[in-house]
């Protein structure tokens, strides 16, 4: 019998047929599940369990909620945890893929979320920085008896805010939503930090822009005006999904729960005028960057023009007087050469005083 051959299939060897190529072998869930951890009656029970295992308790007796951590998954690994939970196919997919805008969606008896998540990058300063503001994403499933929250990005961790809850267990007791809640508490608060910050950076580029021979250009404004709007992108469509969770729009939301929301609303209300006053500024900085430009010009081409006078005057008398003609006034006179030259030497000092006088120099 001939031998079988190694590594995953037959390689070509001349006999015309085409190499087998093994499939990848896909990555264990354990990779992708940051935490997974059962709560009943606001406690978090002890031990770890398999996401499978973890509902299967909850619901045998029929209390608490399973909280499913994951970080950036693929397909093929949330396909289990779906299946598991019932999640729709259209959330898992664009929880998979991201690159999505704040939204809020309703499948059934779940609730899909979508969150922009946002870091500010440290920099010496706005004129000399490559990047402001970092995004990610981060979405959130809603069940009656489960919450599963997908990050994409490496800031948006929620370890913090998930020990903040383990130390509060009245908040828990409220179910699945006070973490939701806790989640968009927590996203919306490192806005309010991140507006405060650039808020710094926007005072102290309008600083340089109005002091005199400074160096920011157009260009710097308008980098630090599409950092603003990345920003924008983030925060301005929460808007939406907040006020539905905090006005009713699902029974998944308990009334204890929506009136927090209607305090998160108004904390993005706060963010998102900031970040419109953000926008408003920075136009009227380009503005006044452009018509500083454009003086500046404005008072070199009156230099200009004004050096060009007086430098016409002795290139006029020089021009004249060195025509090749036999007659011409004080050509053989004796003082003709230092008459003219203190004539095109008053005229001089004549149009330099008058221009100083008007400030073209």
């Amino acid at each position: 019998m001939p031998a079988i051959p190694s590594l995953g299939g037959l390689r070509g060897r001349g006999n015309g047929r085409a190499a087998r190529v093994e499939p990848p072998i896909p990555v264990p869930l354990s990779a992708y599940v940051v935490d997974c951890a059962v709560y009943v009656d606001g406690e978090r029970q002890p031990g770890r369990c398999s996401h499978m295992d973890a509902i299967k308790e909850v619901r045998e007796q029929g209390d608490g909620f399973v909280w499913i951590g994951l970080h950036e998954p693929d397909e093929i690994q949330i396909q289990g945890i779906a299946e598991t939970f019932g999640l729709h196919e259209l959330a898992v997919e664009d929880a998979v893929q991201a690159h999505q805008r704040p939204k809020l969606e309703r499948y059934d008896d779940t609730l899909f979320m979508v969150l922009k998540t946002v870091r500010y990058v440290e920099h010496e300063s706005p004129t000399t920085a490559n990047e402001i503001v970092e995004t990610g994403e981060l979405m959130a499933f809603l069940g009656q008896d489960f919450i599963i929250t997908v990050r994409h990005g490496n800031h948006s961790g929620l370890a913090r805010l998930r020990h903040e809850l383990d130390a509060d267990p009245e908040r828990l007791r409220l179910g699945p939503s006070a973490v939701l809640h806790a989640i968009a508490d927590h996203v919306v608060d490192h806005y309010l930090d991140v507006t405060a910050r650039i808020e710094g950076d926007i005072d102290e580029m309008e600083t340089q822009v109005f002091a005199p021979r400074s160096s920011v250009s157009a260009e710097t404004i308008y980098f630090m005006k599409r950092e603003v709007l990345e920003l924008r992108r983030a925060v301005m469509p929460l808007a939406t999904p907040l006020r539905r969770l905090a006005e009713g729009y699902t029974r998944l939301v308990p009334d204890q729960v929506r009136s927090y929301f209607r305090d998160v609303d108004d904390h993005l209300t706060t963010v998102s005028e900031r970040v419109a006053g953000f926008d408003e500024l920075l136009t009227t900085l380009v503005d006044a960057t452009l018509a500083k430009i454009t003086l500046q010009q404005n008072t070199d081409m009156r230099k200009i023009t004004a050096w060009a006078a007086i430098v016409a005057v002795p290139t006029a008398g020089a021009g004249i007087y060195g025509m090749n003609f036999d007659y011409m006034p004080e050509l053989h006179w004796q003082f003709g050469y230092p008459m003219v030259m203190c004539v095109i030497l008053g005229v001089c000092l004549l149009l330099y005083r008058i221009f100083r006088k008007n400030r073209w120099l």
